[in-house]
């Protein structure tokens, strides 16, 4: 099975340090969640294609060539006159936590044609979409548009909401808008952070049930350094983290949701799942996402399939 998602692809510029006069110092890093995933699973042996949107400038450059350089399909990727490639400012603390400031006013990845989307979705064995791009009204409409055709052809739907406020007008509509998609989807992947927002649950146990009831058959509550929780139909479990030193936790739920799809992918699907698969999966995706977050920056600091393997 192909991977294949579809949003937001942009510039991180991730604080990397400061200088000897005390000015932070930032490095572009390419990014955007689904863009991010879409290069995971690549990494760890699974065909993955990306739709989404770049300015016609140095960054969509740039964008284009990382997803040529790791083998993501990209007969999807647009480019447009109209916007130039988004950047977020990523700036990280001591924890190695990270915060986000967005220049998007409008920004190249809201900019996707409704028609080439939708003709690049089409014929997908898995669908993964994120929040992010159902924020900017500009491109919600093709976003939805795209996993309701294919998911009446058959893929699985995939989902993360990851919520980043400065991109919402308010909570409210956050909230409204993230769950509004929930019961098209087939596996949904959601933070510890997140639960209350996306469910009106604290617990993982309760947000996922939650999901299970919204129609999700497959629902994981990321819990950090302490692993994750998955709920599928009845079975339930919990899987314990990796401790690792953080450099930065940019792209490390990306890289769990990339390896635990790539996984899926490499099965077939949800069919036969038993409990003992999903922790297994779960376990590798802890193990990706851990190494993630003790390696700078986002998409370079992905494990390969080799790495995971030398455990």
């Amino acid at each position: 099975m192909q991977i294949t998602t579809i949003g937001e692809i942009l510039i991180d510029m991730t604080q990397t340090g400061t200088d000897a006069n005390g000015n932070a110092v930032f490095a572009a890093i390419p990014g955007g969640a689904p863009a991010n995933l879409a290069v995971a699973a690549r990494k760890l042996g699974v065909r993955t294609a990306f739709i989404g949107c770049v300015g016609n400038d140095a960054f969509g450059r740039i964008l284009q060539d990382t997803l040529r350089h790791y083998d993501v399909d990209a007969s999807g990727l647009q480019v447009t006159d109209r916007a130039d490639t988004t950047l977020a400012v990523v700036t990280v603390d001591s924890s190695g936590e990270r915060s986000f400031s967005f220049c998007r006013k409008p920004g190249a990845d809201t900019q996707i044609d409704h028609e080439r989307a939708l003709k690049a979705a089409a014929g997908a064995d898995i669908l993964h979409f994120g929040s992010v791009s159902l924020a900017a009204a500009a491109c919600r409409d093709t976003i939805v548009a795209a996993v309701k055709q294919a998911k009446e052809n058959g893929a699985l739907i995939t989902y993360d909401p990851n919520y980043r406020a400065s991109l919402w007008n308010s909570e409210d509509e956050a909230v409204e808008i993230m769950r509004l998609v929930l019961p098209l989807c087939d596996i949904v992947k959601i933070s510890e952070e997140e639960t209350v927002l996306l469910t009106g649950f604290e617990t993982p146990d309760k947000a996922a049930e939650a999901l299970i009831g919204q129609g999700v058959q497959l629902a994981i509550v990321t819990l950090g350094a302490n692993g994750a929780y998955w709920r599928f139909g009845e079975d339930s479990g919990t899987v314990p983290g990796f401790k690792v030193k953080v450099a930065d936790t940019n792209g490390a739920g990306d890289t769990f949701f990339g390896a635990f799809l790539s996984c899926i992918a490499k099965h077939g699907g949800l069919i036969g799942l038993t409990p003992e698969m999903i922790g297994r999966f779960v376990r590798y995706a802890n193990r990706a996402a851990s190494i993630t977050a003790s390696r700078p920056g986002a998409i370079p600091a992905m494990p390969t399939e080799d790495e995971l393997m030398e455990e």
